[in-house]
């Protein structure tokens, strides 16, 4: 299983980007799709969730400016970016509650996270 992310760069402040994490492999089902992000010297923190029935929930920072959706058939998540400020600068990384064969043939069922794109918004 992997989880691709893309997307991410250099905006200036009140700019806009689209993330976007593709997943492949041997899915049988994706439940709750996600992106986190971490800022430097800084935890990890939830930026918003979206539940395979498409109910979405956001971090109070980026209520109203960040959009989270998501393509069941293309095993996909993305998150547009609206507004943007220098403090959402920070690695942003997607992740996926998912079911999948292993090499056995055998169904798994984890989190998985996918590499991180770094987001830097800056004038």
């Amino acid at each position: 299983v992997q989880l691709q992310a893309s997307g991410g760069g250099l905006v200036q402040p009140g700019g806009s980007l689209i993330l976007s994490c593709a997943v492949s492999g041997s899915i049988f089902s994706i439940w709750a799709m996600g992106w986190y992000r971490q800022a430097p010297g800084k935890q990890r923190e939830l930026v918003a969730t979206i539940t395979s029935g498409g109910t979405a929930n956001y971090a109070d920072s980026v209520k109203g400016r960040y959009t989270i959706s998501r393509d069941n058939a293309k095993n996909t998540v993305h998150l547009q970016m609206n507004s943007l400020k220098p403090d959402d600068t920070a690695v942003y990384y997607c992740n996926a509650d998912l079911g999948y064969y292993n090499n056995g043939g055998e169904q798994v069922v984890e989190i998985c996270w996918g590499q991180g794109t770094q987001v830097t918004v800056s004038s």
